[in-house]
């Protein structure tokens, strides 16, 4: 079955989604959404679609390991998606991974201006290959 990050914005949300065998990142695209319920929904149908068995959503920390608001945030919305999907929702520590999208996509010769389309694909793949990794 497969795996599917959420890295989970006000505006966009990134989503990617592993191989069948749950090894590598097969997909990841941009959604846009402002509201949190319909983001679940919509998310919810993706997964339904793409025959996920586990959401890991990105858990956003302060660089001391502390959480802030954004976290709580997260928090809430793990609860909406457990709710809508009826899937495990894992938290994963995501420190870093838009600044390492942004990194990633610089190094790909993108222009900044361009980086607002696809970091939050690129920073869900990030976190689908950190818990990949870890569960192997």
């Amino acid at each position: 079955m497969r795996i599917m990050a959420i890295d989970y914005g006000d505006a966009r949300i990134g989503l990617a989604v592993s191989d069948l065998l749950g090894m590598i990142c097969g997909e990841a695209w941009t959604m846009e959404e402002w509201n949190m319920e319909r983001a679940s929904k919509r998310i919810s149908e993706e997964a339904k679609k793409r025959d996920v068995g586990t959401l890991v959503l990105g858990l956003p920390k302060n660089m001391d390991g502390s959480e802030g608001p954004r976290a709580e945030k997260s928090r809430v919305f793990r609860e909406l998606l457990m709710a809508d999907s009826g899937l495990p929702v894992v938290l994963w520590d995501e420190r870093r991974s838009s600044i390492e999208a942004h990194a990633i996509l610089h190094a790909g010769g993108k222009k900044e201006k361009q980086h607002r389309k696809t970091v939050d694909a690129v920073a869900a793949s990030l976190i689908l290959e950190g818990y990949l990794g870890s569960i192997k």
